[in-house]
């Protein structure tokens, strides 16, 4: 295994180098072979794990309190969605890059907002942000397609080659590969020295300030990168299921996602993924099994996370692992 790197907290991330990205591969193999008939779950799944790197590089690197993330995600996903149901464009890769720049625009829209304020002031843009971004896209039902949601995004074959059939092959394996790439973009992007200059933000900001640095700037730079990656999910969702909907840009998307980096732990790209898929796959497994208390299930789970792994499943294994490793 190889050796802890130290994270924005000051503890060991788990196998953040070839081997963590080697197990990754290994998992989504697994996942690949068991639930042959459920790989649109798989994708989903993967779809809202950007949407949960995106919030961690705001909250997790750089501590700015948000409950509006959704906006970012939904933005990137009505933006691959009305290019290909409006003007024709059906390639995987041109909807994934219109995703993102839509997403990168809304993060400069709420970068620029939500940095005016500190605290809880700025915990109450966030959620004002996300309110407004759904209803512009529920009045602007003529594009979105409102409350009915935006039909007739169709997806032509990636590469030319590999269509998109109804079992969901060719959007697990798009989306795997998306995942894997954006991971090792962003694991270089936390180690560069604006990463680091973003943990500094987060610790102090006045040193940083007095250092010649401008927070703000750094902060609304970080706030369009997770845009992008918020909209690279929103766009992924709307290739693999080919309609966008409101519950897009909904505030409850936005607290979920919230909730699965906490499950997780906050500062830790791999982390956010463990949160993502231990709330994922248990929301979807209880509730099946108990339709009509899997929310109580839900919510022991996470009390009992919060009170006896406060740094998230991801941070408290780190710990307890270098602990380990640090006895003669």
């Amino acid at each position: 295994m190889t050796a802890p790197v130290a994270t924005a907290a000051g503890r060991p991330a788990l196998g953040a180098g070839p081997l963590a990205f080697a197990l990754l591969l290994a998992l989504a193999g697994l996942g690949y072979l068991l639930f042959p008939d459920n790989l649109a779950l798989l994708t989903r799944l993967i779809a809202i794990a950007f949407l949960v790197l995106s919030l961690d590089l705001v909250t997790g690197y750089c501590g700015v309190a948000t409950l509006g993330h959704a906006a970012l995600y939904g933005a990137g996903a009505y933006a691959a969605g009305i290019a290909s149901a409006r003007y024709g464009i059906e390639d995987p890769l041109a909807m994934t890059g219109i995703g993102l720049l839509g997403g990168a625009l809304a993060g400069l829209i709420c970068g620029v907002v939500i940095l005016r304020a500190h605290g809880l002031p700025q915990l109450v843009l966030s959620i004002a942000l996300v309110y407004l971004f759904h209803e512009f896209a529920n009045k602007a039902s003529g594009w979105t397609g409102g409350s009915d949601g935006l039909s007739g995004v169709t997806t032509g074959p990636l590469f030319g080659r590999f269509e998109f059939d109804l079992y969901g092959h060719t959007a697990y394996l798009y989306a795997v590969g998306l995942l894997l790439l954006t991971l090792i973009i962003l694991r270089l992007l936390v180690r560069s020295p604006f990463g680091m200059l973003c943990r500094g933000i987060k610790e102090d900001p006045v040193r940083i300030q007095a250092m010649g640095a401008s927070p703000k700037v750094a902060l609304v730079k970080m706030y369009v990168i997770s845009g992008a990656v918020a909209g690279i999910g929103g766009a992924l969702n709307a290739i693999s299921t080919q309609v966008v909907a409101l519950d897009s840009l909904s505030f409850t998307q936005s607290a979920e996602a919230l909730v699965m980096l906490v499950l997780g732990g906050t500062g830790s790209l791999f982390g956010a993924l463990v949160g993502t898929v231990v709330f994922t796959l248990f929301e979807d497994f209880v509730s099946a099994a108990n339709p009509f208390h899997w929310l109580t299930v839900v919510g022991l789970l996470l009390i009992a996370t919060v009170l006896f792994a406060p740094k998230g499943l991801y941070g408290t294994a780190a710990d307890w692992i270098a602990r380990r490793r640090a006895r003669p």
